[in-house]
């Protein structure tokens, strides 16, 4: 119980840490990703909506586990699915909060929902183009990229209804 979401991450070079998130969803709910509407505790919809949830990610900041700017960390299940070669360049990263893919897919949880087979659409086509945004980001990782980022997410959050 409590009001906190632990989970274990991947880190740079492969160091598994514990990141934290406002829990968002009933005990049992499953993955996050593929929640029915039903899933949510009382306020989760709200904090996932505006992000609240990401907030005690800054915790992980402050340890070092994460950045503010860098991709979404994987759970260990998922990142070692993927092929070794995408692995080897995330290990040379920090992850962090937020990242391009976080403000390309803003409605991210609202696309799986309308989709017929949810799963089918986050690994055949969410996780692919996020991945694609994930490495833009590494190759041009600047100062400027980063204003954008956070403008671009800003404006997107606060157009939503």
């Amino acid at each position: 119980m409590g009001i906190l979401y632990k989970s274990k991450r991947v880190g740079k070079n492969g160091r598994i840490f514990v990141m934290y998130k406002l829990k968002t969803l009933k005990d049992g709910a499953g993955n996050s990703e593929f929640a029915g509407q039903d899933s949510y505790t009382r306020f989760g919809r709200f904090f996932r909506k505006w992000k609240i949830d990401e907030l005690p990610q800054l915790w992980n900041v402050l340890k070092g586990d994460m950045s503010l700017f860098g991709y979404r960390p994987e759970e260990p299940r998922t990142f070692y699915l993927m092929p070794g070669y995408l692995q080897d360049v995330f290990l040379k990263h920090k992850p962090g909060i937020i990242d391009m893919s976080s403000v390309y897919f803003i409605d991210e949880e609202r696309i799986l929902q309308l989709s017929a087979d949810p799963q089918k659409t986050f690994y055949e086509q969410i996780k692919p183009m996020k991945t694609v945004l994930q490495f833009f980001y590494f190759e041009h990782k600047s100062f400027l990229l980063k204003i954008a980022i956070v403008w671009s997410f800003l404006k997107r959050i606060l157009k939503r209804k």
